[in-house]
Order: structure tokens, then sequence, then C-alpha cells
């Protein structure tokens, strides 16, 4: 490649990121709003999410390294380790933290992608930000009640929703239907 292409190149890259971000701003935050989420409890809905605050200390002192890295530093854990990619019992997914239902087993699929993926989450569970650490606009979720990082959610899963939950594995943990689902943290 002769100097001026490389140059001319090198000018459409660095405007690449500003061109996505600038379409990312005329797209909505992807809801789940073509399912009926009464449907999708396997477990007793829970009515007492009430938002927990804990110090960044007190959330160290109870998880292990690698669950504090993905919760409360964003981190992500690598592709095609979490058990959870195999797991297929009916029953809920539950924020490894604070222990707020976050999925059904129901919405849970094999995307491909080497994290547990499921195509929308409990009603009220989760809240979305605008993530640009990769260069391009994502769109994180997070637990609604205690802030700790699941993942990110694209525009590429199956139906009724057409989206996809691509969560860690480690910042969530399953409860089978024949067990009763462990009270929230405080």
């Amino acid at each position: 490649m002769d100097r001026a292409s490389f140059l001319k190149h090198l000018a459409w890259a660095s405007v690449a990121p500003i061109a996505l971000s600038a379409c990312s701003r005329s797209r909505s935050t992807p809801t789940p709003s073509a399912v009926d989420t009464d449907t999708l409890d396997v477990h007793e809905r829970r009515s007492d999410i009430l938002p927990l605050d804990k110090s960044k200390e007190e959330w160290k002192a109870i998880l292990d390294d690698d669950a504090y890295r993905i919760l409360f530093e964003a981190g992500t854990e690598p592709r095609r380790s979490s058990p959870l990619l195999e797991e297929t019992r009916t029953g809920t997914y539950i924020c490894a933290a604070c222990y707020l239902p976050l999925f059904s087993s129901k919405t849970k699929y094999e995307s491909g992608t080497g994290w547990p993926s499921f195509w929308a989450p409990l009603e009220g569970r989760i809240e979305t930000k605008k993530d640009m650490k990769l260069g391009y606009p994502r769109t994180e979720y997070h637990c609604v009640r205690c802030g700790g990082h699941q993942g990110h959610v694209f525009e590429d899963g199956p139906e009724p929703t057409g989206l996809r939950y691509c969560n860690n594995g480690l910042a969530l943990n399953f409860v089978p239907q024949s067990e009763a689902l462990p009270a929230l943290r405080s």
C-alpha cells in the first residue's frame, strides 16, 4: 500500500467511531415490548425490589475477585468459560451480587457467542446505558437493584423481541424451579 492510500484509510478509520456514534443517537434503547412478560416467571414474582446501596469495599468482601471485576468494574469473562452455557433446566437466573431475579430460563437460547444469552429480561429488572469503551456505541445493561454489570444487549436475537442479552455467566446464579429463590441480599 502506498503512503497516500494508507493516509486515506487512516482518515476514514478515524471518523468511523464518530459516524457510528451519530447513527446510534437516532436508535432507541432496545426494549422487549413484543412479549407478554407475565408469562416468563418460573418462580413467584418478587415485589420487594428496593435499591441496594453497598460500598465497593462491601461488595469486595462478599464476592470473589472475578465476580467483583465483572459486576462492579464492567469486566468480561472469557468466551465459553461459563458453566451456565450448558444449563438447560427450567429455572430463574438471578444477579450474583444481590440475588434479584433477572432472567427466566424460558428466554435463554444458544446464541453461539460463547456467553449465556437471553431474548428478554424479567420485567423491570434491568437498566441500560450507552457504552463507548470500544470506540463505538453499545448498550450495556445492569441489575436495577444493585447496579451490577451483566453484559450488553444487541439487536440480533431471535423472535419475539429480536434482542440478544449477552450475559457474563459469573454475573448470574441459576436457581432450578424445584428450589426456592434465596432471600434478596441486604
